[in-house]
């Protein structure tokens, strides 16, 4: 049995739900977002007077058990999402590293001979708060994460000084230097 999949998720007041065949559609303040979900594997209980959903399986086997807690948790991501959205936070660390918004782009000056152009999709909002924090909100979890992840991989950290973008809090094993 799924410990997380039993767990019921409580719906915030602004946030609406709706199930059309196996499409849940969850629509916040923030924005909508459709979730498809195996209707022939799972049920959903949408429980508007105590403002809670559920999800069980059908029939208790391998399979179920396995996707009833992911299934869950998917679901639980797209009512947060809709209703306070996802935050990542980047910060760049070295000397001249710098970002900026020019139109629809993040432009970033990362100590190479170029500026790199990264193109900001429609359903993300991203914002450069001081030159070197970079702020990234959706109200999709994944593409947030992917976002943050191809923004991260045009300069990762490297171990000698830590220059380059990191997440907010992440942690940088550093090496020692040559020794003479």
């Amino acid at each position: 049995m799924s410990k997380i999949g039993k767990i019921s998720i409580d719906i915030p007041d602004k946030v609406k739900l709706a199930l059309n065949g196996n499409i849940l559609q969850v629509e916040g303040p923030l924005g909508k977002s459709q979730l498809n979900l195996d209707i022939e594997m799972f049920e959903l209980n949408i429980n508007n007077e105590k403002k809670n959903v559920s999800i069980k399986p059908k029939v208790i086997n391998q399979t179920s058990k396995r996707l009833w807690g992911m299934n869950r948790s998917l679901v639980n991501n797209a009512i947060v999402g809709a209703s306070a959205g996802y935050t990542k936070i980047l910060e760049l660390t070295g000397v001249g590293y710098r970002a900026s918004i020019k139109g629809k782009q993040l432009n970033l000056q990362l100590g190479f001979s170029h500026d790199i152009n990264f193109d900001i999709p429609e359903t993300i909002k991203v914002t450069v708060e001081k030159q070197t924090t970079i702020k990234i909100l959706g109200i999709d979890k994944q593409e947030v994460g992917m976002i943050a992840s191809k923004i991260k991989s045009i300069r990762p950290p490297e171990p000698y000084k830590g220059k380059g973008i990191k997440e907010k809090g992440q942690y940088i094993l550093r090496k020692e230097g040559k020794k003479k």
